[in-house]
């Protein structure tokens, strides 16, 4: 197992260091308890059951789910015993301050190997780097409208990486919720188990339009902007400090629960913590890394239902990539779209005629076999299917066809989804744009 050691790096030109921890504590030695805090059971007092996650790990402080390493690593292992119950760890930080300067930014980064297990032996294994609102501290009632800042999620020993804000209210709401405003990426050179991989993530208050950037190894993947949702629920879930929280969840609602086969005693390994700050006035280039895949700068505003509707010009999604296309010669589609993600559009103006149709430019390079539905959904994920069509290979990724579809009666300003649906985990289809007819 890979256990290569890094110290905190220092603070980039014009940053400045707020808070860190090494872990270069004895080997078996437990965390810093003036810088943190063990979560004991299976919730926080008088709180959801289960974490509100329906996992199944009873959380300890003990050495053996929670130490130093002796090499420079924090060590957080669950724990199988011999009647098939789960111990495992959580800490968070005492401190629950954690938030930009005025007119500045705050970064939260970390250096962590995934628990090194995949397949079929990873089944239920759910290791987090996170934030949670210090509201949330000895209430446990207000999620998600106090926020939380997901730095970085894997599921079931998958190469995949997620950075999520939680807001809002559940179900659905202006964060689409239990899901929120997400995006992933996979980690390059090595997997996100097979070695380590630097996790990120850049407040921005230093601008028109608050924001945050998710990266992974110095390359930014994803972004929320504050005009995303309304005034107030960004207020609810910004306007205050943040903790930051450790562990590895057994089982629950997303990876699903563990199984015989799920190996035990396998530690997620973290090199440090490190919190950051830029004070305003700063340069608006958050980090001095490589240049990262542009965002797409959503709308705000009222688009034409039956104008061509740019896939990349979305105002959220989840799951999504951008790249260039070959389509019409220039600009990008996006990209990598599986089972369960989607697109967000604001402001769809069908006027006072409804529509027929819809139809999309899309391209599928999808092995054989695989396929799935792209759905137009109105208002809410939650909702039912206003049209779809169903795609499989088109002979590559970037082989383009413009599909049609059929769509209910729907009139007046909407929200529209995109939602990719399939019965497999693999990419299915890219998507150039999309418009509606009457």
């Amino acid at each position: 197992m890979t256990t290569t050691h890094a110290a905190v790096p220092a603070p980039p030109t014009g940053w400045s260091s707020v808070w860190s921890d090494d872990f270069n504590g004895s080997a078996g030695s437990g965390v810093n308890t003036t810088d943190w805090m063990y979560d004991i059971g299976h919730s926080y007092p008088g709180g959801a059951a289960n974490w509100g996650t329906g996992e199944i790990a009873y959380h300890t402080d003990s050495r053996q789910n929670v130490y130093q390493d002796g090499s420079g690593n924090l060590a957080i292992k669950p724990i199988r015993d011999a009647n098939g119950n789960w111990t495992s760890g959580r800490i968070e930080t005492r401190r629950t301050d954690f938030q930009p300067p005025q007119g500045g930014v705050l970064a939260v980064e970390g250096r962590i190997q995934a628990p090194n297990v995949t397949g079929a032996e990873a089944q239920g294994y759910w290791p987090a780097f996170w934030m949670l609102g210090e509201p949330f501290r000895g209430n446990y009632w207000n999620w998600p409208s106090i926020g939380e800042i997901d730095i970085l999620e894997n599921v079931n020993g998958t190469n995949t990486v997620y950075g999520t804000l939680h807001c809002g209210t559940m179900p659905g709401g202006p964060c689409n919720e239990t899901v929120g405003l997400g995006g992933n990426t996979t980690c390059q050179g090595t997997t996100c188990q097979a070695g380590f991989h630097t996790y990120r993530v850049e407040w921005d208050r230093s601008g028109s339009v608050e924001e945050m950037r998710w990266y992974l190894d110095g390359r930014q993947y994803h972004t929320v902007r504050e005009t995303q949702v309304d005034a107030t629920t960004w207020a609810n879930a910004t306007e205050h400090g943040f903790f930051v929280i450790l562990n590895v969840a057994i089982g629950g609602g997303w990876p699903g629960n563990p199984t015989s086969s799920t190996r035990s005693g396998v530690p997620m390994l973290v090199d440090y913590v490190a919190v950051y700050s830029r004070a305003g006035g700063g340069s608006s280039t958050p980090t001095p890394t490589p240049t990262p895949t542009p965002t797409p700068t959503p709308t705000s505003g009222a688009r034409d239902a039956y104008s061509t509707i740019q896939a990349e010009s979305y105002d959220a999604q989840n799951g999504v990539q951008l790249e260039a296309t070959t389509d019409s010669g220039a600009g990008q589609n996006v990209s990598h779209l599986a089972d369960g993600d989607w697109l967000r559009f604001d402001g769809v103006d069908f006027g006072s005629t409804p529509p027929r149709n819809f139809s999309a430019r899309v391209a599928s390079g999808a092995a054989g076999g695989v396929s799935g539905l792209v759905e137009v959904k109105i208002d809410s994920l939650a909702n039912p299917s206003a049209g779809s069509f169903a795609i499989a290979n088109t002979g590559g990724w970037q082989s383009w066809r413009t599909v049609p579809g059929n769509v209910g009666g729907v009139t007046g300003k909407h929200t529209v989804f995109l939602k990719f649906t399939s019965g497999q985990p693999a990419d299915f289809v890219n998507v150039n744009w999309f418009t509606f007819g009457r």
